[in-house]
């Protein structure tokens, strides 16, 4: 029967759902040698490394409670039980980062490792380790030995997918950390790759027409200054080798790379709560797939009490609850990372670049890749004052003969001290402790919500470029000096705030900031629909833990009232009829269709809707048939460049549905005419019928918005291992069930992989669910049995008082004890 712990689920999935059986899940291991690298769930390990016992529990979904009599022996154990669930996921993560993935996946990966070692993580995370505390130094070294007691007890059991690749796995080192926590914070970055985009888009329509593809935010001006920067540049014959980045990056970016690509959280004052006390939820988004980065873990020492999500690899909780203050966050879609155009010559074998006039040598970096099944191979990285050269990443000896190159500027960390502020924020024991910790996070840009029992409080955290010209958002011409950094914003000017009388706070990606603020925080933001539902419901009546989950479950897009009203307004609704009436008499009758179905739409976007399918149908044609006749054909550089910006920001397609009447992108240019905004509309409202017609036949009742969109859950290797399962909701409800949306189907790409809720009027306030499973070891129970509790809303306890942790956990245990 279902665990007693799994105690909080959405009413509506009833009973039924709350008893569904778990002992398929944990399954039986039993003569299966792929099961001996797993860490036992029960009996005794000697470990040399531990002062004292440890224990360790696991509750339904091996989730691990760890109990030790000392904080150092929890982190070495954190560190043997990250490995025992993860390590084949903390081993590919450390060679991404690296630069190193070849060496284990051969040639296919060498393009990944070329940018990365272009990147170089490795300076950032050497800046962050050697600004660290002593105190923090030394947490990170007794993790390392932790992980290493497992590689060494388990060098002969590892799993299955690194024994079989024989790959000497070298032992774990403090530092290597901090290289995961660069990797992370490398993984929240979307504007390195919609700067490149913008390039691929210029080269294709011209900077005159760039800005209508990248607008900032609903009723802003676009950034045709921005733009402006780039007039006059050759892009397409003196800038080469562009595809090549931006491919490497696209692989690096589907290789597991764990980050916080959009999330929400949200946190309900005294006053708008049933209890009297505090509530914070949040959720984090991430590509579905298996493993999730994500894991949870709790850890109860003598001065140390904390549970929520991990990365393995990292002794740190990113978003949690120790007992008194409640923590979580969001991404804040900072720009902090800049890519400058710079002018290339080469003389001999040297590669200079223009500075204010001058010609300058290029700083060179040799490196050496180990490609498995290959000799060596040696290349040169160059750099520029702005930073590493991009086109070095193409591994060709033409990949810099072009005059321009692409040079990636990112923030210095030297004295920063965000991994010691990490670990202060897990340990505050009110508010206000939490508030100034979350001010010394600086290396990673944030929404960082908190909360204790009667206050809630919200910070930006970050490094922000001071520019002396221009947004960031598009490449910037590095030879003139206009465009560069003089230092970074003072934390002062971070957007915080702390129990505002409206009774809440709550990010979902939108713009924090207001236009003009006194510093730039971004200029990519994500659409506002999230961030609207969220106001709605969290400033209506009181708020508990079930109304918690509803919002988490929640399926309602805003969008689609935004929509009736464009088609309704003064200026669209006859000019729209006209352009239905003018349509072929078959085409008419489609459109006609549409338009009232849509009209009549309520915007809960439920699997089983026939109206959600067609608006959702809406939407894709919408982006064909407004930008596919310049942008393409579909597998063009220019349209895949597209496809992707319309995914990582506010996209223009929204922008130009609820304005921009007078683009030169509502004309079709296949056509002799010009056409309008109504004709394109009218067009498009039929094309979503026969869209529909063509994918879930000619029953326009039967039609279901589930047989479209649906998730499927596949491994590293991409390998189906979960699925498919009807999905609802898109990319603008809280329940996240992204879509390409200029894409060529509706299949699902992002989720909240990991959610939270804590309600400190609660006895025990804090409750979770990952969207796979805690281990990252197809071997493992725990593999993919977080998938059916996360589809049906429920949600695992974490209590922090030791009466109840039998309730959770069970009696069954491991004991580690120290080795001789």
């Amino acid at each position: 029967m279902a665990s007693p712990a799994l105690i909080h689920y959405l009413p509506r999935f009833g009973v039924a759902a709350a008893m569904v059986s778990l002992l398929g899940l944990t399954g039986c291991q039993i003569n299966n040698p792929a099961s001996e690298s797993l860490v036992p769930a029960s009996g005794m390990q000697p470990l040399k490394g531990l002062a004292q016992n440890v224990s360790v529990r696991r509750n339904s979904q091996g989730m691990p409670l760890i109990e030790s009599s000392s904080f150092h022996d929890a982190l070495f154990t954190l560190g043997y039980v990250h490995a025992g669930d993860r390590i084949s996921q903390m081993v590919r993560l450390r060679l991404l980062a690296q630069g190193r993935l070849a060496e284990l996946n051969g040639v296919d990966a060498l393009e990944s490792d070329r940018l990365m070692r272009t990147i170089n993580l490795k300076k950032s995370a050497d800046e962050l380790y050697k600004s660290a505390s002593p105190r923090l130094k030394k947490f990170f070294e007794v993790y390392a030995r932790g992980v290493n007691a497992y590689l060494f007890r388990y060098r002969d059991k590892l799993p299955a997918d690194l024994a079989q690749a024989s790959y000497k796995i070298e032992y774990w080192k403090p530092e290597d950390s901090a290289l995961i926590f660069s990797l992370l914070n490398f993984g929240m970055s979307a504007n390195l790759q919609e700067e490149l985009n913008a390039l691929a888009l210029a080269q294709k329509v011209g900077t005159d027409k760039l800005p209508w593809l990248m607008p900032t935010y609903p009723n802003e001006a676009l950034p045709a200054s921005e733009a402006d920067k780039l007039k006059g540049l050759a892009l397409g014959s003196q800038l080469q080798g562009l595809s090549g980045v931006t491919q490497a990056l696209e692989q690096v970016k589907q290789l597991s790379l764990p980050g916080v690509t959009a999330s929400s959280d949200w946190a309900i004052g005294p006053q708008r709560s049933r209890s009297g006390k505090s509530l914070l939820a949040n959720d984090i988004h991430q590509p579905i797939g298996v493993p999730s980065a994500w894991s949870y873990v709790q850890i109860r020492a003598p001065k140390y009490q904390a549970a929520g999500a991990t990365i393995a690899g990292l002794p740190t909780l990113f978003a949690g609850f120790n007992g008194k203050v409640a923590w979580g966050m969001s991404l804040a879609m900072g720009d902090n990372q800049d890519v400058f155009l710079e002018k290339l010559k080469r003389q001999g074998s040297n590669l200079y670049y223009m500075a204010n006039g001058k010609w300058l040598p290029a700083t060179v970096r040799n490196e050496t890749f180990f490609v498995k099944g290959q000799r060596p191979i040696r290349e040169i990285v160059y750099e520029t004052r702005h930073g590493p050269l991009l086109n070095s990443a193409l591994g060709s000896p033409n990949a810099l003969n072009s005059s321009l190159g692409l040079a990636l500027q990112t923030p210095d960390l030297q004295g920063d001290k965000t991994l010691d502020a990490f670990f202060d924020l897990s340990r505050a024991q009110n508010s206000e402790k939490a508030s100034d910790a979350s001010r010394e996070i600086r290396a990673v840009a944030l929404n960082l919500l908190y909360a204790d029992a009667s206050h809630i409080g919200w910070q930006v955290t970050g490094l922000y470029p001071n520019r002396r010209e221009g947004l960031g958002l598009f490449p910037s011409p590095g030879w003139e000096g206009r465009y560069d950094w003089e230092g970074y914003a003072d934390p002062m000017l971070h957007p915080y705030d702390q129990d505002p009388a409206q009774g809440w706070l709550g990010t979902a990606n939108q713009r924090t900031a207001a236009y003009g603020y006194g510093m730039q925080l971004s200029n990519s933001w994500l659409s506002p629909e999230r961030s609207e539902r969220l106001a709605q419901l969290a400033g209506s009546g009181k708020q508990d833990a079930r109304s918690m989950i509803a919002m988490q479950y929640d399926q309602t897009t805003l969008f689609a009232a935004k929509l009736k009203t464009m088609f309704t307004a003064p200026g669209m609704a006859q000019p729209l009829k006209q352009a239905i009436a003018a349509l072929p008499a078959a085409d008419q009758a489609k459109a006609r269709e549409a338009l009232g179905r849509l009209l009549g739409f309520d915007g809960k976007l439920s699997p089983g809707s026939a109206d959600a399918a067609l608006y959702e149908l809406f939407l894709q044609e919408s982006t064909r048939q407004i930008f596919l006749d310049e942008l393409g054909p579909e597998n063009s550089a220019s349209w895949q460049a597209f496809v992707a910006n319309s995914n990582l920001s506010y996209p223009a397609v929204a922008d130009h549905l609820l304005g921009r009447e007078d683009s030169p992108f509502w004309d079709d240019t296949r056509t002799a005419q010009k056409e309008d905004k109504p004709a394109i509309l009218a067009r498009t409202l039929a094309a979503a019928i026969s869209a529909g017609d063509s994918l879930m036949g000619s029953d326009h009742k039967a039609w279901q918005w589930g047989k479209l969109h649906q998730y499927l859950w596949r491994n590293a290797s991409g390998q189906t291992v979960r699925g498919p399962v009807m999905a609802g909701g898109d990319h603008t409800t809280l329940n996240t069930a992204a879509y390409n949306l200029a894409g060529t189907n509706f299949a699902v790409t992002q989720i909240p992989a990991m959610r939270m809720i804590i309600d400190f009027g609660q006895v025990e306030p804090m409750m979770g669910q990952n969207s796979t499973g805690q281990s990252s070891n197809p071997a493992s129970p725990h593999y993919i049995d977080g998938i059916d509790p996360w589809l049906k809303g429920q949600y695992i306890s974490f209590p922090m008082q030791p009466q109840n942790f039998d309730k959770t956990y069970g009696k069954t245990r491991l004991t580690l004890v120290p080795g001789k």
